[in-house]
C-alpha cells in the first residue's frame, strides 16, 4: 500500500490526492481500477495519461479482475474495520493509518512466502538498482 485516502463520498478529488501520493513513491507502467465514476473522470484518467501510465479497467461486475486489491480490502475489513465498528471518520482514519503500517511492515503474507510487502518492495528496489530485471 503506497498511499490511501478515506472519504465518505465518491468524489474524484480524494482519489486524485491518493493517486498523487502513490505516484510520488513509484510510477507504474499500468494502473488498474474498477469503472467507478471517480476513476473514469477526465481529471483522473488525464493525470494517469499525463504521467505516461497506461490505464486498465476491470470489466463490469468483474471483481476478480483485480484480485490482489480485492484481497487487500477483505483483509482491511475483517481485520480492522468490522471488529472496531468505527462510528466516525476520525477514529477510522487513525485506525486505518495504524493498520496499513502493520499490513506493510509487520504482517507476513502467505502469497509473499510469509514476507511483508515492505520486505518484498525493498528487495525489488535493491535488485532494480543493481540492474536486475524484476518481474512486475
Amino acid at each position: 500500500m503506497l498511499a490511501w485516502q478515506l472519504s465518505n463520498t465518491l468524489e474524484t478529488t480524494f482519489c486524485l490526492e491518493c493517486l498523487e501520493g502513490a505516484l510520488a513513491h513509484r510510477q507504474p507502467m499500468i494502473f488498474n481500477t474498477d469503472q467507478g465514476t471517480q476513476f473514469t473522470s477526465v481529471a483522473f484518467t488525464g493525470c494517469l495519461a499525463q504521467a505516461g501510465i497506461r490505464i486498465s479497467m476491470d470489466g463490469r461486475g468483474r471483481a476478480h479482475d483485480n484480485s490482489f486489491v480485492e484481497r487487500l480490502w477483505r483483509s482491511v475489513k475483517y481485520e480492522e474495520v468490522y471488529p472496531k465498528a468505527y462510528e466516525t471518520l476520525d477514529p477510522a482514519y487513525q485506525g486505518l493509518a495504524q493498520y496499513f503500517v502493520f499490513y506493510n511492515d509487520q504482517r507476513p503474507h502467505q502469497a509473499l512466502n510469509y514476507r511483508t510487502p515492505a520486505e518484498v518492495y525493498a528487495d525489488r528496489q535493491s535488485r532494480s538498482l543493481q540492474g536486475v530485471e524484476c518481474p512486475p
